[in-house]
């Protein structure tokens, strides 16, 4: 054998070495966890044949506590670049079986690596969390290379999309990572994040709970609105990712790819003519609004059940893609409220960022009364909604469809925070308050002084259907300019389509700034 043989061989064995990770029995006992092993996970995200890789045969520093007896290739996480539907991407994949994950020194250098040449090159980066948290025995090492890492994710914010796959564990401070990417996933009963754990709270605080009460996917999908998406398996949740990216342009100076389709501009959908119910505060799913008008009736909603009184999702119209907010009356009526609030702001502002159209679907009775709304600062959040809607200079089109009142209706992309096209359907109710509301304050002493209840509702009827024909009518904010026309609501495909034509060419800028202070 030549002596480049051996050399070869040699790289051959180290390769496999590597590829190993922290060995068989630790690769079956991930496997029988229902978990993929770190380079399963991205063999099934990237394009067959497309990962390179880097840094293979990086091993930790440490010498401390005996890890100089342990040495793994690799160093517990997998690095690289590849292709989606072929379009570039970088990628980190954190290897459990080594070290349960844990980040060491180097491991977060080989993230910093991939993450600043994920910058450099402006392609989408992509994260896959399975860590049990810092390598203790490294101590501010590892501490430091978190850091670092959270560094580059703020430095990468608005300028490349970042997306977090948590498929594990991911708790301490590794959980600011993913907090700070655009989105991120989570999958079933194997994977969680927190600050800390359940022993930490159970001395702290008293508190019983389990890992899965405290963090698990469950939680933060519904409840905190940590994660966008909760999968039922890897698996799925590698495809949601790829599905999801498909929206996205690879950074932000190009525009969102356009997909050919065969759904015709001008496809009526008749049984929109007939969906707002006759009754005003009768609920009706804005779904179904959202299905009827986009592309191939496919709607991909992001943080489905967290604040569902709002919807938020891409679709796409004629092929150019887009981002929808829509009140929905579903549930609590469609009122905005805190989690509403910050839910859409975000998305608004992920749009914003990338140029992605923002089609706004508008059925709102105000915002959410209350102490427990007032003292948690409605005031503020709703205020993140306002600002970013205001703030963002992406072509943005409005259809009010039934209700847009108070400030509920300034805050929803209305032509006062430079709406470019804003839609009224004929159903649209515009106004201060709602009629009753507003008969109340307006005609008080006369609702005091009749006797028969009787009579009080038949003035309050009469009242109100004054009250909707002179102010809440979309015919009187079209009079003054503020709806651009009055549609009809069969025809609000072709309409959508035809504004985000004329609007392809919009530029419009901010004043000159380091950033803004967004209230937070």
């Amino acid at each position: 054998m030549s002596i480049m043989q051996e050399r070869i061989k040699e790289l051959m064995d180290l390769r496999n070495q590597a590829r190993l990770g922290g060995g068989e029995r630790r690769i079956e006992s991930q496997h029988k966890k229902g978990k993929l092993t770190a380079r399963e996970r991205i063999s099934i995200l990237l394009d067959e044949g497309s990962f390179e890789e880097f840094d293979m045969f990086v091993s930790h520093r440490c010498i401390d506590f005996g890890l100089d007896k342990q040495t793994y290739l690799s160093d517990g996480v997998v690095t690289g670049y590849g292709t989606i539907d072929g379009r570039l991407v970088y990628v980190f994949s954190q290897d459990f079986t080594v070290f349960g994950g844990s980040l060491s020194e180097m491991y977060a250098r080989k993230i910093c690596k991939v993450m600043e040449k994920a910058l450099k090159v402006g392609a989408p980066l992509i994260g896959i969390n399975d860590s049990g948290g810092a390598r203790i025995q490294e101590g501010i090492k590892s501490l430091g290379g978190y850091a670092d890492i959270f560094q580059n994710n703020i430095l990468a914010s608005g300028v490349i999309p970042q997306i977090s796959a948590i498929f594990g564990p991911c708790a301490g401070g590794a959980v600011y990572s993913p907090a700070l990417t655009d989105f991120t996933l989570m999958t079933k009963d194997t994977s969680y994040m927190f600050l800390t754990g359940p022993k930490v709270v159970k001395t702290v605080t008293g508190e019983t709970v389990t890992e899965e009460e405290l963090g698990g996917a469950y939680v933060h999908g519904t409840k905190s609105g940590v994660t966008h998406f909760v999968v039922d398996s890897e698996e799925e949740g590698i495809l949601l990712i790829r599905k999801l990216l498909s929206y996205m342009p690879q950074n932000n100076l190009e525009e969102p790819p356009i997909v050919p389709t065969d759904d015709p501009i001008e496809r009526k959908e008749d049984f929109l003519n007939e969906i707002i119910p006759e009754q005003t505060n009768k609920p009706y799913d804005v779904k179904d609004v959202l299905h009827a008008v986009v592309d191939n009736n496919e709607f991909f909603e992001v943080q489905r059940n967290y604040a569902p009184n709002i919807v938020v999702g891409f679709a796409r119209f004629n092929g150019m893609s887009v981002g929808i907010v829509a009140n929905q009356p579903n549930y609590l009526a469609g009122i905005l409220d805190i989690n509403a609030s910050r839910k859409a702001a975000r998305f608004v502002r992920f749009c914003d960022a990338f140029n992605i159209p923002i089609v706004t679907f508008v059925d709102v009775p105000g915002f959410l009364p209350g102490t427990a709304q007032e003292y948690g600062g409605i005031i503020l959040h709703g205020a993140k909604l306002l600002f970013a809607y205001g703030e963002a200079t992406v072509p943005k089109v409005t259809i009010i469809l039934r209700k847009a009142y108070g400030g509920a209706y300034d805050v929803m992309g209305s032509k006062h925070l430079r709406g470019d096209i804003n839609y009224a359907w004929p159903t649209a109710e515009i106004a201060v308050m709602g009629p009753r509301g507003a008969i109340e304050v307006l005609h008080s002493r006369e609702l005091d002084e009749f006797k028969d209840s009787k009579e009080r509702n038949a003035f309050l009827v009469q009242k109100e259907e004054e009250y909707r024909e002179k102010f809440a009518s979309p015919y009187v904010a079209a009079k003054y300019g503020y709806i651009d026309d009055v549609i009809e609501p069969r025809n609000t495909r072709f309409r959508v389509i035809r504004a985000l034509q004329s609007l392809a060419t919009k530029k419009d800028s901010n004043p000159p700034k380091k950033h803004s202070n967004m209230p937070l």
